[in-house]
Formats: C-alpha cells, structure tokens, sequence
C-alpha cells in the first residue's frame, strides 16, 4: 500500500486510532524511500502523505544536509502543528543551537540512523519528549558553558573597565546617525583613529559591529 493511499484511507486511521501520523519530507527520492522503508517496521507509525496538510499531533521527519535557512523554514512551517525529528548530515554549533531554537523534538545523525533509532526518535517526539544524541547533549552543554563565561567576562569588562570619553563621543554621533567619516571630523580625528575606537570597543565588549555597539551603550544607560 502507498503513502498516498494511507493518507486517503480514514477507515485505517479510525482502525488504529493509537499509531501517529509520520510525514516524511526528503528532496532525495532514494533517500526517502529508505526512511520510509525504515519506518515501515514500526507498528505504531500511520505513514501519511507530506503533500497533504498535517495532521496536529503528528510526527514529521525532515532530512536535510545542513540546517541552512531552507531547512529552518521548513522545520517553522511544520512546528506549529507537528513535532519535528531532524535526520541532518552535519551539525556545527551554530546549527545546533539553530535547530534547537526551532523546537525540533529530535535531532538524529544521518550517518547514525537505524530504523531502531528512527522509530525510537518518532515515538520520544510523538510523547513530547526530547531526543538527542549524547555527544550533541555534550556539545551544547559546551556550548551553553562557553555562552555564559563569555557573558561573565562580558559584565565584568562593563564594570572594570566601562567606555571612555572618546569611545561615548564616537558612540553619540553613530547612535544620531553620523558616518564614520562624519564623526572623524566633528571630533577632529582621524577615519583610522575612529575605527581603531571602534574595534577597541567591540573586542573588549564581544560586541558584533557598530550598530550593536550602540544599542550596548543605550541598554547598559551609558548615552
């Protein structure tokens, strides 16, 4: 039987009232093919067609290289109703912490998936819970680690050592809108000189660019 006729048939659904709906969403079709076949073995999963609308409640398995801006949208788009397994092929920090701020119930390796591990992934997302390999958990245990020194240094940087007098000036005229070439010569420096203020700035603050630098200054009332 098809995907497409599970998706169509309510009398399967109303036989099995106990199995979750699974939507797989896969670019490759061979791949996709064999997270269905994988799925297939498992008895509490009612194979549903992904092009149809979602059911709520339901699984939807997502494969994906990288958690780039399409999988992200993607994995949005599914949230709202369906709980999210991610079968992803690599996993960066950066995309770690992207795939968890899209609330996926489960992240899975491709290169470590098993129908065993498949099956185990949708029936943890289908309770609610959250499924994550161990060296992902120690990673972001790492990561939320290494987060909250830099945010240590961060505070104790503003206390010890809070802007100058020359980096206030710099960060008035940028917050009223002034280019950099503007501000050189209202201040009577250089371009350099206001750039070098600048890096100074965002390095002992871990600050990203100026306009973060700005917003820095306003949050912590130092303009």
């Amino acid at each position: 039987m098809s995907v497409g006729s599970l998706a169509t048939n309510p009398g399967r659904s109303r036989r099995d009232p106990g199995r979750v709906p699974v939507t797989v969403h896969c670019e490759d079709p061979l791949t996709r093919a064999g997270l269905l076949s994988h799925l297939r073995t498992e008895p509490l999963v009612d194979l549903r067609d992904g092009s149809v609308p979602p059911v709520a409640g339901g699984v939807a398995v997502v494969l994906a290289d990288r958690v780039e801006d399409l999988t992200v949208a993607r994995v949005r788009r599914l949230t709202p109703v369906q709980r999210v397994v991610l079968v992803v092929g690599q996993l960066r920090e950066p995309e770690l912490l992207r795939a968890l701020d899209c609330r996926v119930a489960a992240i899975l390796l491709r290169d470590q998936v098993t129908p065993g591990r498949l099956a185990s992934a949708v029936r943890t997302a289908a309770r609610g819970d959250r499924d994550l390999p161990s060296d992902l958990v120690g990673r972001l245990v790492e990561v939320v680690h290494r987060l909250r020194r830099q945010a240590e240094g961060s505070v104790a940087a503003s206390v010890t050592h809070p802007p100058t007098a020359r980096e206030l000036d710099v960060l008035r005229l940028l917050a009223e809108g002034w280019e950099t070439r503007a501000v050189a010569r209202e201040l009577a420096y250089s371009e350099r000189t206001v750039k070098t203020v600048l890096q100074g700035l965002t390095s002992r603050f871990e600050l990203r660019n100026r306009t973060h630098a700005v917003a820095y200054a306003f949050r912590e009332g130092y303009l």
